[in-house]
């Protein structure tokens, strides 16, 4: 049952039901369209209040007030909504110990929950036949609903599978699976049972996977035999077995079947299928502290080792869960289209948590933008009636390429709100997406938010009545968000038509709590830098009106793809070849990707003058050792590295001459031997002329 015991916040005491009183009851109406069209708009108050009280203080105020209190009294706000969106097995007694300069971050003190019976039981008490999940597979038109009563019974299931296979509270749980429901179902019987589950790309290496598994002291591992992507079979398993070859904290290996190819079966592995038959549909959740560990998600840093970034029980479900509902307007009977995979953040917050705990439907899309046609997105949104769309740039900018008729052959007018996530949208695919996709009558929220902070942090909405959503803009910061932006001698640069680096100056429930097993380096990435905020690594522009636009990366990690990737890393794999000394990384722009990685090589002098097979030993073993999106786009092999006299490499150099921007270049005073840039840039030149000619054959 719920708690509904009141909690005292402030001298205020604040009762079940508040948080949802409160935002149902706006002054000014928060804007959300609906579907009869543009220029109408509904006060949340439309939407059935549920049972509960606010005080006659606070319980008619706006878009603006309601930030204010978020920002003025975040106990008050935080507690209210903790309270009241949250099923508790134990109230919590305090809503936040944090003080950023020491990354001490502690949310709702005290009290124990379940996830998953935040993000399942709860709804299957109240609406069991209400469809949780649709798995858009490969090929269209076979889609497959599974109701929150189904999603309940396998989850129950694989949780008892683990549980008799030794997997108990605290230990860490790889899965290696494309998008499914048993992929969720995995995560979700992790949760039930106080595992800590790391979802690992099911695109990525074997060396890959092995690193993100020895770091975490994984116990399991969930796979597939197979992956079926764009018309195409991936061997998993496979992949899984070579990486197992050095991890020996790993007991299980549980095998699922996506196709019907048999697999070789070792002594670690687990017909994953077959155990779950005989298992019982019911399994007690584990009561789990505020604090205790609910995942882990490695992303890439400016150091060569990925991060595996901590996420906490109820902070992170409560964050997920406010902002998939008011950034995206979400309402009971939408069909929810996050198309991200479940490997990335935007899976975890926006196709799996943030979705389920509130009850929606949300779509499985295990897919790609152009199989079997550019039109896949858009014949899928009118096959499923998706009403919010959340896709990337980089895709936006591939399907922009094509005929607008493989947009507009389908009926899309089921869609409500359009969204963007993983990098800053350009004003052309801005347009496009609105005009050619919504026809001009669907609001567009770009998206600003990171793995470590859990869920969006600025977005375009919720916003008052009449606002405007500008292209091309992350705009206004959400709930309990405050960003300041910071120059470059550490102080906060006021007013506006202004940048800096972008910082958030208090914490919120959804934000990382910790690199595993490295808190240090937690502290030294993300609150050294500014000290009392935390710094997100990212630039911004505030503008004349107030609003925020992110101008890009500020550190060595580039966007490919929507995929953070940090350049140490790619130098890393291309060191680790005998025959190259040194290697540098950079980041340049890209039509379609956002950015894309620029390679600058120093070969040994005895190779000889084959450089060809060398470059093409090269892209093999970065795609060995990460990924095949982590390949540079170029190769540049030069004699040396630009560098100063204390041996660290000028990158901002590299980068303007793989830009062609080297009218410009900035001091060179520093640099040991500034000779070398004229011998890179002459390099280039060449390469650039071998390029167009290898392009005209």
């Amino acid at each position: 049952m719920r708690v509904a015991a009141a909690m005292l916040v402030q001298g205020t005491f604040l009762g079940t039901g508040l948080f949802k009183t409160l935002l149902s009851r706006c002054r000014t109406p928060v804007i959300a369209q609906t579907r009869s069209g543009p220029g109408q708009h509904r006060c949340l108050s439309s939407l059935p209040p549920p049972p509960g009280t606010w005080s006659s203080q606070v319980s008619r105020l706006c878009y603006r007030d309601l930030y204010r209190l978020s920002i003025t009294d975040p106990d008050r706000f935080w507690g209210s909504a903790a309270t009241d969106r949250l099923r508790w097995v134990k109230p919590f007694h305090r809503v936040q110990d944090c003080e950023l300069s020491s990354g001490r971050i502690s949310w709702f003190l005290g009290g124990k929950l379940n996830v998953s019976v935040n993000c399942l039981d709860v709804h299957v008490e109240t609406h069991p036949d209400r469809v949780a999940l649709i798995w858009e597979r490969d090929e269209p038109g076979t889609e497959v609903k599974v109701t929150y009563r189904e999603l309940l019974e396998t989850t129950c299931r694989l949780a008892n599978t683990l549980k008799d296979h030794g997997i108990q509270k605290g230990d860490r749980v790889a899965i290696y699976m494309p998008v499914s429901p048993l992929a969720v179902a995995a995560m979700l019987a992790c949760t039930r049972i106080g595992a800590v589950h790391t979802v690992v790309f099911a695109g990525f290496s074997s060396d890959a996977l092995a690193g993100r598994i020895q770091d975490a002291h994984c116990k399991a591992v969930i796979t597939c035999n197979q992956a079926v992507r764009g018309g195409r079979v991936l061997d998993l398993k496979p992949t899984v077995d070579a990486a197992l070859t050095s991890c020996p904290t790993v007991r299980h290996v549980f095998v699922s079947q996506r196709t019907e190819k048999p697999v070789v079966m070792g002594p670690l592995d687990v017909p994953l299928e077959e155990v779950m038959s005989s298992q019982s549909a019911v399994c007690p959740a584990e009561p789990l502290d505020s604090e205790d560990l609910l995942f882990l998600l490695y992303t890439s840093g400016s150091t060569g080792k990925p991060k595996g970034i901590v996420h906490t029980q109820a902070g992170y479900l409560l964050y997920s869960s406010l902002t998939h509902q008011f950034v995206f307007d979400h309402q009971d009977g939408d069909v929810f289209g996050c198309v991200a995979d479940v490997g990335w953040i935007t899976g975890h917050s926006y196709v799996v948590y943030g979705p389920l705990c509130n009850g929606a439907t949300t779509v499985l899309f295990e897919s790609t933008p152009v199989y079997p046609n550019p039109g896949r997105y858009w014949e899928t949104v009118q096959r499923l009636g998706i009403t919010q769309f959340y896709g990337a740039p980089t895709a936006l900018r591939l399907l922009q390429k094509y005929d607008d008729h493989w947009v507009k052959t389908y009926d899309r007018s089921t869609l409500r709100t359009l969204g963007s996530v993983g990098e800053p949208i350009n004003h052309e695919a801005w347009h496009w997406f609105h005009t050619v996709v919504g026809d001009g009558r669907c609001p567009l929220v770009d998206t600003w938010w990171q793995t470590e902070t859990g869920g969006i942090c600025i977005a375009p909405r919720p916003a008052d009545e009449g606002s405007p959503i500008l292209p091309a803009m992350a705009m206004r910061p959400f709930f309990g968000i405050q960003p300041v932006l910071m120059g470059e001698k550490g102080q906060p640069v006021p007013g506006n038509s202004v940048g800096g680096a972008l910082c958030i100056s208090q914490p919120w429930p959804g934000m990382a709590r910790s690199i595993y097993g490295d808190h240090q380096r937690f502290v030294d990435a993300y609150f050294k830098p500014f000290p009392g905020c935390y710094f997100s690594g990212d630039g911004a522009f505030r503008s004349e009106d107030g609003f925020y636009q992110i101008t890009g990366r500020m550190d060595d990690v580039i966007n490919v793809s929507g995929h953070r990737l940090g350049t140490a890393e790619i130098e890393d794999a291309l060191d680790a070849h005998p025959a190259v000394p040194e290697a540098a990384v950079v980041g340049i722009p890209h039509d379609i990707k956002g950015e894309v990685p620029f390679a600058f090589v120093v070969l040994k002098d005895d190779l000889g003058g084959d450089t060809h097979s060398m470059v093409e030993q090269l892209r093999h073993l970065v795609t060995t050792k990460i990924a095949k999106y982590a390949v540079p786009e170029h190769f540049l092999v030069v004699r040396r590295l630009p560098k100063t006299r204390s041996g660290k490499i000028m990158r901002r150099i590299l980068r303007k001459v793989a830009m062609e921007t080297t009218a410009d270049l900035g001091d060179v005073s520093t640099l040991d031997d500034p000779s070398v840039v004229m011998e890179i840039i002459e390099a280039h030149e060449l390469y650039r002329k071998q390029t167009k000619l290898q392009e005209k054959k």
